[in-house]
């Protein structure tokens, strides 16, 4: 009887846990810590995240190395990036946008669409400088008539690196498609277009999701995982916003159930497949 691959859907699974996980723990940080202990529990964190990725990028094992750059992607982007917005944004008293009466937008992402030109040079690099698996950017490369020969060759071999930069880059990417779709001198949160870009991002993470469950080694799994979470979850942050769904994860004190179930479970999947892995010896 032909074996059920279920690598694909742990991986999706793993990294679907960890979006909403990722926005709790902020959260809780800004409740439990204050000014200085804040800035300072988001520098060790993003650090953290460095330290993961550096560790990652010494090792030959695919699924160590992959999970090192998640992870350090992740503590790098909410430690440093993130909460380094979040420092700026009260600095600058920047101030939220207000739509009645409730914060639609905290300053920190406000402040964000100012990086939109950085976001575009580094966009601009990876596709008319590096040869990459990445079927956008080669769409790209292929109608914008880049001669192969001039690009370099894709940090791939660096696992850890290489989920790193895709961790950053893609939340990096959504969030300022969401911003500039939610400001209302643009598009604002219930225009067609935004509500369309939603569905869209939907259907293409469905079509990502197809690919994604077709992968049997664990490593590679992961990283398609990230595009493929990430894009849907752009579509649930949309659905938050107009107030078709509930975000829980943006008040965990009052869901410490259903917070607490998202963490045991990423544990568990997590555990699994570190155990799995190791009794195994399947890391290449």
């Amino acid at each position: 009887m032909k074996k059920i691959n279920l690598t694909g859907a742990v991986a999706f699974v793993l990294v679907l846990l960890s979006m909403p996980l990722g926005h709790a723990a902020m959260i809780l940080m800004e409740h439990f810590f204050k000014d200085t202990a804040l800035n300072l529990a988001a520098f060790l964190l993003g650090l953290a995240g460095l330290v993961f990725a550096i560790i990652g990028s010494k090792s030959v094992k695919d699924t160590t190395a992959t999970l090192l750059g998640f992870f350090g992607g992740l503590f790098v982007w909410t430690g440093w990036i993130e909460f380094g917005y979040i420092f700026f944004a009260h600095k600058l008293s920047v101030a939220p946008l207000i739509e009645n009466g409730e914060v639609a937008t905290k300053p920190e992402y406000l402040l964000m669409m100012s990086s939109v030109g950085f976001w575009v040079v580094i966009m601009l690099f990876y596709i008319f400088r590096i040869s990459s698996r990445c079927i956008l950017f080669t769409w790209i490369q292929r109608i914008t008539n880049v001669p192969p020969e001039i690009l370099g060759k894709s940090a791939i071999k660096n696992k850890a690196f290489t989920t790193f930069m895709e961790t950053i880059m893609l939340l990096w990417s959504c969030y300022l498609v969401l911003m500039f779709a939610y400001d209302k001198d643009i598009l604002g949160d219930r225009h067609p277009i935004t509500i369309t870009i939603a569905i869209g991002c939907l259907l293409w993470s469905i079509w990502l999701f197809k690919n994604l469950i077709r992968i049997r080694t664990m490593g590679t799994a992961i990283r398609y995982a990230l595009p493929t979470v990430i894009i849907f979850w752009t579509f649930v942050e949309v659905l938050g916003r107009i107030d078709i769904m509930e975000e829980i994860w943006v008040d965990p004190l009052r869901y410490k159930v259903e917070i607490g179930i998202m963490i045991i479970s990423f544990i568990v999947i997590l555990g699994g497949v570190i155990f799995t892995k190791k009794r195994s010896n399947d890391y290449l």
